[in-house]
């Protein structure tokens, strides 16, 4: 019988992965170790570990470790990883993507009821025993613009419709999709011209970093609310200020941003219109459970010399 494949999880919550494994019945084919995330592999980890799990790493790490033939990210997004330096390119990477389709599109879902409902504000008036009465933007009949028909993008676009919004958005491959109008990047433009909001729900490649920059956001129609849940690098953050400053933007709800934590020094924090998210957008209170099945369901495939579920495509960045 041949040893056991050494499977590292790099994560400070190896539970729902271990149990996962064993509910694949695949424990007696893999050897895991658990590190926890801010500890660094052994030498003998690093010599023998043949698949891993994890957030990412540190520069230095991969190139030390020869039988590593696959790594499984925690994340969608996978700008980290490819932006080492000593990315083996022989390293089979897979992302988490699919992981976030029951939290992030109920996330958007609630952004858009935060701009157009004004419980929030009712909240504060109640705090002053403050009878306002106050007006609630209808979403019918509003166009929601999406720049990424992906999983997520589909399941918002979905939802919005139910709520008998119109929807149109972008995708690479612009094949049709039920109740939504698919565009090619390429027509972008019509999709800022026509949004009343606009959800970014782009990657991080070369192509998305400063997309939303000063002229397209002034393609945009004046009152447009920005959403961002993609990845902060795809807007340029003075021009979207300004934007909303001016009063051409209503408004943004931003889930993502260039530096995570948000510095408390950035005029995001400040700026009227403007609401920071901490980031919110993906997460689960069972989020390990969900990507545990991911995984669990790319070792198999791994074990058995079978193609792997989400398989990063490094020349396109995702």
């Amino acid at each position: 019988m041949p040893d056991p494949t050494r499977l590292l999880l790099w994560t400070d919550t190896p539970g729902p992965y271990e149990a996962a494994i064993a509910a694949a019945g695949l424990a007696q084919r893999v050897r895991v170790e658990a590190l926890s995330r801010k500890a660094q592999p052994s030498e003998e980890q690093m010599a023998e570990t043949e698949a891993l799990l994890g957030w990412g790493v540190p520069a230095g790490v991969l190139p030390r470790m020869p039988k590593l033939r696959w790594a499984q990210s925690l994340t969608a997004g996978v700008e980290g990883w490819l932006a080492l330096p000593d990315l083996p390119p022989h390293l089979v990477l897979t992302c988490a993507r699919g992981t976030h389709g029951e939290s992030m599109p109920e996330n958007i879902l609630g952004a858009l009821f935060h701009i157009a409902k004004p419980y929030a504000a009712i909240a504060e008036d109640q705090k002053a025993s403050r009878w306002t009465r106050r007006v609630a933007t209808p979403l019918n009949g509003k166009v929601l613009g999406i720049l990424g028909l992906g999983a997520i993008g589909q399941e918002v676009a979905r939802l919005a419709t139910a709520l008998r919004m119109q929807v149109v958005g972008t995708r690479r491959n612009p094949a049709p999709l039920p109740g939504v109008e698919v565009l090619p990047p390429e027509r972008t433009d019509e999709v800022l011209a026509r949004a009343d909001y606009l959800l970014l729900l782009l990657p991080a490649t070369a192509e998305t970093e400063n997309f939303i920059d000063a002229g397209r956001l002034a393609r945009m129609k004046q009152g447009t609310w920005l959403l961002n849940f993609g990845r902060g690098q795809a807007i340029v953050d003075a021009d979207l200020i300004a934007a909303v400053r001016d009063r051409h933007l209503a408004g943004a709800v931003l889930d993502v941003f260039r530096e995570e934590p948000l510095p408390v020094t950035h005029p995001f924090w400040t700026t009227p219109g403007i609401l920071v998210v901490p980031h919110m957008g993906g997460m689960h209170p069972e989020r390990d459970t969900v990507v545990a099945r991911l995984l669990a369901e790319n070792l198999g495939h791994f074990l058995d010399g079978r193609p792997l579920r989400q398989v990063v495509d490094r020349r396109v960045g995702y």
